[in-house]
């Protein structure tokens, strides 16, 4: 489907360059708006293991950014639902398809001042590779859940792009990140990823990184959204 403007679909189909097509819902925050100044797109975890544009915690993301005025983007990516394509096994393909998605979004979007990359899972790996895009449109990026532990059998073993894509997002003085762990994830140990976030703060340099570790959380934060929302609501206000 296409349009000179973004509008409200429903389980739409987008055609991208590549000519693959990707499932697409579109969300505004009040009815009747005439252009969304700010975008947030969701990426699912990994469609092996059944991740979909529905899953409970992009839902849950939706909430926070409807209520902070961002027109939302949730989508199957390649080989899931209604998206054509067959998923890769090294996240490159869907890292361009996320390119390709964005660059249509703002093209259709003539007012858009923010847009906001939100990855959950192995989204959040497709969501590191995203750059920041020129001014004047300022780029967020939300990365929760990050697979460290599993990221090596996720990628294909391509664990060094992972690592030096993310070094070189917080290294950015343009970029604006928030990264956000469960202190019982059930794939990376807790040690692991405070050595992690350790490193990344070391590594940044006038990037705003806020990194929030929330205690007992799982990879799936059941009964920890609220604070969830919390985290993520105050992010967008400061």
């Amino acid at each position: 489907m296409d349009s000179a403007r973004l509008e409200p679909w429903k389980n739409k189909l987008i055609e991208l360059p590549s000519r693959l097509s990707l499932e697409v819902d579109i969300i505004f925050p009040s009815e009747g708006e005439a252009g969304p100044t700010k975008l947030a797109v969701c990426l699912h975890p990994w469609s092996w293991l059944g991740g979909r544009k529905e899953d409970p915690t992009l839902m849950c993301l939706q909430r926070v950014f409807l209520r902070a005025g961002y027109c939302v983007v949730r989508y199957n990516s390649r080989g899931v639902g209604k998206s054509s394509g067959w998923p890769s096994l090294t996240g490159a393909s869907e890292a361009q398809d996320l390119k390709d998605l964005v660059q249509w979004l703002t093209g259709r979007s003539p007012n858009v001042e923010h847009v906001l990359i939100a990855g959950y899972s192995h989204g959040s790996l497709i969501a590191s590779l995203h750059p920041v895009l020129p001014p004047p449109i300022k780029t967020h990026h939300l990365i929760l859940s990050y697979p460290l532990g599993p990221r090596g059998w996720l990628t294909a073993f391509r664990t060094g792009t992972y690592t030096k894509a993310l070094a070189t997002l917080v290294q950015d003085p343009a970029a604006d990140v928030l990264i956000v762990y469960g202190t019982r994830d059930e794939f990376t140990g807790i040690g692991k990823y405070d050595a992690w976030a350790q490193t990344l703060m070391h590594e940044r340099r006038a990037v705003a990184l806020r990194i929030e570790r929330v205690e007992g959380a799982t990879h799936f934060w059941f009964n920890h959204q609220q604070e969830l929302e919390s985290i993520v609501r105050s992010w967008l206000q400061s």
